[in-house]
């Protein structure tokens, strides 16, 4: 069952990395309220950025993220906590066309050194999936 403060995790100001140690970005997780509710603020390295929403909803028992880019991309995610991670499911367009959507996953864990997300997609309704981002979370270093 989903609380309240099952995404504290998350908090910081982290330094993203991918898998080979290369720098992708800065994300800031802050608490909103005190009531587990986050606020996200992505800086990628090659200018993208976006900011998101966290929080409990109570009323359907699921965790929720609305996501918004500079580009315009707009990402509605739902779910909870599974096996210990923070998993997020909705859809989004895959392209130009907008009638055409993928199924979207990204799974927040807690690991030794930070959170690690990973970013998957699917166009075949979740039979399969493609890794789309993989960041290692690491405390920002000025």
């Amino acid at each position: 069952m989903a609380r309240p403060h099952d995404f504290d995790f998350w908090i910081g100001d982290w330094d993203v990395h991918n898998g080979e140690g290369k720098l992708l970005g800065r994300n800031t997780i802050t608490s909103m309220f005190d009531n587990g509710m986050l606020h996200e603020h992505w800086r990628g390295n090659g200018g993208s950025e976006g900011c998101s929403v966290n929080g409990y909803d109570a009323a359907r028992g699921v965790w929720h993220q609305t996501w918004m880019d500079a580009s315009g991309g707009v990402l509605l995610l739902d779910g909870g906590l599974r096996d210990g991670a923070m998993v997020l499911e909705g859809t989004a367009p895959s392209g130009d066309d907008l009638t055409v959507v993928d199924r979207q996953r990204i799974t927040w864990s807690r690991e030794a050194d930070g959170p690690r997300q990973v970013w998957e997609s699917s166009s075949d309704d979740g039979l399969t999936w493609t890794v789309a981002f993989d960041g290692w979370y690491r405390p920002h270093s000025s």
